[in-house]
């Protein structure tokens, strides 16, 4: 199945980007008349025909489109402190969107040790994992943002934040129901520290635990996530 991404499609006869045209010809050798399959990043999914196909230009015809493509019936936001290692946090939204996940939010905490990161390779990223996955819902990357304004900010579902210190913490798979929303913090490589567990506490997070084993940052998202899809799954 070759799936591709164009976000703007408005009509029953579209044009793929530049590199997905350059990937459909010079990679997969397709031609005029083969069957592929498109996603918008907004739940649709959709099998078209090409039409016209060059190594600077792929034109198809929309022949069927699914809509709602597989939604979740549940919302997940993860905030999470980005790792020194960009390549393991750039890992940890490859799958989480395999996975399936909504929106993203990197934070900057006290413990940071990374506070810059480039949006279009993070995107990138992302709708690789989209097509790769067949997911028809492509979720949203925020701008880095300060752990503060985040936890200030409402949510309408449960907010949780998990981190390693010895306090009396819940496991996050006895806390969360089917269907239910939830926005997870997940710490950087030093953990949450004790002023920032005492902010989510006042703005009503509760404290979890992802188990007995001491995990990575992108390794402790991914299992959240993972958590997450296990306990909506039908």
């Amino acid at each position: 199945m070759h799936v591709f991404y164009s976000p703007d499609i408005n009509d029953i006869r579209c044009r793929l980007s530049e590199s997905e045209a350059r990937h459909c010809c010079g990679v997969l050798r397709l031609k005029a008349g083969d069957f592929i399959y498109l996603i918008d990043g907004c739940g649709n999914f959709y099998t078209a025909k090409i039409v016209d196909l060059s190594a600077k230009k792929c034109i198809v015809d929309i022949v069927d489109v699914k809509n709602d493509y597989e939604k979740r019936n549940y919302k997940l936001h993860i905030a999470i402190a980005p790792t020194k290692n960009i390549d393991r946090f750039e890992w940890f939204l490859e799958k989480a969107t395999e996975i399936g996940i909504d929106e993203i939010t990197p934070m900057i905490c006290e413990h940071s040790e990374r506070q810059i990161l480039k949006a279009e390779r993070l995107q990138k990223v992302i709708v690789a994992a989209a097509k790769q996955s067949i997911k028809a819902f492509l979720p949203k990357i925020n701008k880095i943002t300060n752990f503060k304004k985040i936890a200030e900010r409402e949510f309408d579902g449960k907010k949780l934040i998990a981190h390693c210190r010895e306090n009396e913490k819940i496991l996050l798979k006895k806390i969360i129901k089917p269907h239910e929303n939830a926005l997870i913090f997940i710490g950087p490589e030093g953990d949450f520290s004790k002023n920032e567990i005492q902010f989510a506490l006042q703005n009503n997070f509760t404290e979890i635990s992802l188990g007995n084993s001491r995990l990575r940052t992108e390794t402790a998202a991914v299992h959240a996530c993972s958590t997450l899809c296990l306990i909506n799954e039908n």
